[in-house]
């Protein structure tokens, strides 16, 4: 994982350099933190500029983890106005640290209820299901099916077909611990530990990122390694779809342990752009910016009247069944489970 502070990159999207709207906005430029993974199409933040006068810079850091951890030790004299892209398995944190001031987003009814927060702390803009994802062909070239269900990876015949990222440093790991977690309890015959433990005893392959997961140890799709069970989200076959220009996905998903990730966006504390930050806020649930989400970060848009493209409507999935866990009961326990984690796996 980069560094905290060295790893953050300033990129200005739309410095335009106009001034004040007649909306009696507080600053002419607001400032956008968010995650290394963010991305937008050309002309975007510049509509928001053309309607409000304010542009926008955007500061990304590595990861999600790393953007939370420098808002936090930066909270007395906030480095932005507005931070997009912290998920539930660190909302809760966030909220402790008295991170956000409260704002209802004007687009929020759009909202279906199950995404948003109670006080309006944070502003759901997308969310997104982490799930196994597999290669059909590479499993049935060792004479395997399909896994169905999460306990299926746990039978010996599965050895050596499985790739998963480090909790630690990877929130799609994280994700996908938390999804072990909540499909077999910390109690029992079977808890998680076990699970694992079997996962282990299979010959699970661990790895820091997600990147290195997908494009380096999967062997199907855009995948050049030799594993063809990889933890990814229920949209990746669409992105196969989408940048290969195919009529069909070489990759399948595991709709059984899937685990749903929300992203938000909130006003820093302390802000001095408090009006302008809130505007943008808006902007990121408004039609504009939802319509940009699923072909750039994809993720499916939280505004529920967005339209979306074509290929999401042929080719996504959406797990009926993912697992949710309270962001106030992940913050409890978080490393708690890392640790116990850590101990099986090493």
């Amino acid at each position: 994982m980069k560094q905290i502070l060295g790893g953050l990159l300033i990129a200005a999207i739309a410095l335009t350099g106009a001034g004040c709207s007649a909306a009696d906005t507080d600053a002419g430029q607001v400032v956008l933190m968010t995650h290394g993974s963010f991305a937008v199409s050309d002309g975007v933040f510049e509509a928001f500029t053309e309607e409000t006068g304010i542009a926008v810079s955007v500061l990304q850091s590595a990861d999600a983890g790393a953007m939370v951890s420098q808002a936090i030790l930066t909270k007395d004299n906030p480095v932005a106005d507005v931070l997009y892209g912290i998920d539930n398995t660190f909302l809760s944190r966030a909220i402790d640290e008295d991170l956000f001031l409260p704002h209802r987003a004007a687009a929020i009814g759009t909202v279906p209820r199950g995404l948003r927060v109670p006080g309006d702390q944070v502003t759901p803009i997308d969310f997104g299901d982490v799930c196994l994802n597999l290669d059909p062909d590479g499993l049935a070239s060792v004479g395997l099916e399909s896994p169905e269900r999460l306990i299926d990876l746990a039978d010996p015949a599965y050895r050596g077909t499985l790739v998963v990222e480090d909790p630690s440093t990877s929130s799609p790991g994280l994700a996908f611990l938390l999804a072990t977690i909540a499909t077999f309890g910390e109690g029992g015959v079977y808890p998680w530990q076990a699970y694992w433990q079997d996962l282990v005893a299979n010959d699970v392959r661990i790895v820091p990122g997600w990147d290195q997961a997908y494009y380096g140890e999967f062997s199907g799709g855009s995948g050049e390694g030799d594993r063809p069970i990889v933890v990814s989200y229920a949209t990746s076959p669409v992105a196969e779809v989408y940048f290969g220009d195919l009529d069909a996905a070489p990759t399948t998903i595991v709709e059984d342990g899937c685990f749903r990730q929300v992203e938000y966006a909130g006003i820093l504390n302390g802000t001095k752009a408090e009006m302008a930050a809130g505007l943008l806020v808006d902007f990121l649930l408004e039609r504009t910016f939802q319509e940009d989400v699923p072909l750039n970060m994809f993720v499916f848009p939280a505004n529920s009247d967005t339209p979306l493209p074509d290929v999401f409507v042929d080719h996504a999935v959406v797990p009926t069944d993912s697992r949710v866990m309270e962001p106030a009961w992940i913050d409890e326990n978080r490393e708690r489970w890392l640790a116990e984690w850590a101990t099986v796996v090493r």
